[in-house]
């Protein structure tokens, strides 16, 4: 992408009309998405009083499509324009939730529906996320993505700073009619995405031999699947976040039931124990660019992968008479290290890719990543069955210390700054080692 096609590298994007509506949507969306994130398994556990394995399968199913959809998800991305898939998801999403209300009104709202809910509002989310993190470097220079992450992940930290608190008093108020809130922000989000302007760069597909474009979509997928697993940063920070979300599903498909059940926390306080423990997401998309200069990019990622395996300890060794302040505690602690991690790892990922491999380079990672969560998530409901809320905490606990070992035995450790970013290379090309960048 040239710099006349758009704004150059040093316009700032606070200036970038397009940036601001992509902005703006995803703002709008991930505040009300707080509400039905907290909403959702508040009702199954205040409501519907479901028991530990039914209640960790809400996650389950939530993220199961991330196993069953994610790979084809992103050979089609790349394929299509991603406009209109944002779009789509977000006006879909807005329906799926509308019906949990719905069915609450006429009480007929049961543990069923919310399974439903959740795997199409699932599905359709790895769709959107895909292309949302694809379509980012298509609006803007590439050179500024790791800006434009740390801006969008700037906003989804406020959300998690302020959203729940206020989730909490409107479940509390509302019960599932505050669920609304969420499926409106998701069509104030579509729109402003209709209204970006800025024109994607034409669909590239794969030539074969004959010079024809191929239209195997397995074909695609293996192509992506080869760019990440070939790749050994790629395979370090994937097998890293994969074994982090799998351990932490373990522990936190069974969270909201556990600090209700034996912590006895109301709806209201744990809303505000999510809102305060989330300053810590705000500072770290504050200070991830900064952190990364200081200590630089690789030792960065891995040390906030390692320093995030505390947080469920402290969920842990909570006492029964003061459980707030250390699960505020680690809620700082867990999102300062996840933002941190989040934003440069994601950044390095969409510089060394060629544009025409986004879309299935994104979708590979999100496969093996969040696919391993709803596994977690019913590893988790099984342990809480069987040996108690507490102690499967604890399991997963444990085992989260681990994942940082992922990363830190590959190349990424030698990383110091961002690898200029790459344009694309032919299709028969296979996939490299970025270059090491040193200060």
């Amino acid at each position: 992408m040239s710099s006349s096609s758009g704004p150059t590298p040093s316009r700032s994007l606070f200036r970038h009309s397009d940036f601001l509506k992509l902005w703006t949507a995803e703002t709008i969306s991930v505040f009300g998405s707080q509400i039905s994130a907290l909403a959702i398994p508040l009702i199954a556990a205040l409501y519907l009083k479901v028991e530990p394995f039914a209640f960790a399968m809400i996650g389950t199913i939530e993220f199961l499509p991330f196993i069953l959809f994610t790979l084809p998800a992103g050979a089609w991305v790349d394929r299509l324009r991603r406009r209109p898939i944002l779009i789509s998801g977000d006006l879909g999403r807005a329906i799926a939730l509308a019906t949990i209300p719905i069915a609450y009104a006429f009480d007929a709202l049961t543990i069923w529906q919310l399974y439903v809910v959740g795997f199409v509002t699932g599905t359709l989310t790895v769709f959107f996320d895909v292309a949302n993190q694809s379509y980012l470097p298509s609006i803007i220079e590439r050179d500024q993505l790791v800006d434009g992450n740390s801006k969008l992940q700037i906003s989804q930290s406020a959300a998690a700073l302020i959203g729940p608190g206020i989730a909490g008093y409107l479940v509390a108020f509302f019960k599932a009619f505050a669920i609304l809130l969420d499926s409106l922000s998701f069509l104030l989000s579509a729109l402003f995405v209709f209204f970006i302007r800025r024109p994607e760069p034409p669909v590239t597909h794969h030539l074969g031999d004959d010079g024809k474009p191929k239209a195997s979509i397995v074909h695609e997928v293996r192509e992506g699947f080869a760019f990440v697993v070939r790749n050994p940063s790629l395979r370090g920070i994937s097998a890293g976040t994969s074994t982090s979300n799998l351990f932490g599903s373990m522990a936190f498909s069974i969270y909201l039931l556990y600090v209700v059940n034996e912590l006895h926390l109301t709806a209201e306080q744990i809303g505000l124990v999510f809102a305060i423990g989330n300053v810590g997401t705000l500072v770290g998309a504050i200070l991830a660019n900064r952190l990364a200069g200081w200590f630089g990019l690789g030792p960065t990622i891995i040390g906030s992968l390692f320093i995030g395996g505390f947080s469920p300890i402290l969920v842990a060794v909570a006492p029964v008479e003061q459980a707030i302040p250390f699960l505020i505690a680690a809620g700082v602690f867990g999102g300062l290290s996840q933002m941190i991690y989040n934003i440069n790892q994601v950044s390095y990922r969409q510089a060394i890719c060629p544009p025409r491999m986004q879309g299935r380079m994104n979708a590979t990672v999100r496969f093996l990543v969040w696919g391993t969560m709803p596994i977690g998530s019913i590893i988790g409901g099984i342990l809480g069955s069987v040996i108690g809320l507490h102690n499967t905490i604890w399991v997963g606990a444990i085992l989260g210390l681990t994942p940082a070992i992922w990363p830190f035995l590959s190349p990424i450790r030698h990383v110091r700054v961002m690898p200029a970013p790459v344009d694309d290379e032919p299709a028969s090309a296979g996939p490299t080692e970025a270059p090491i960048a040193s200060a």
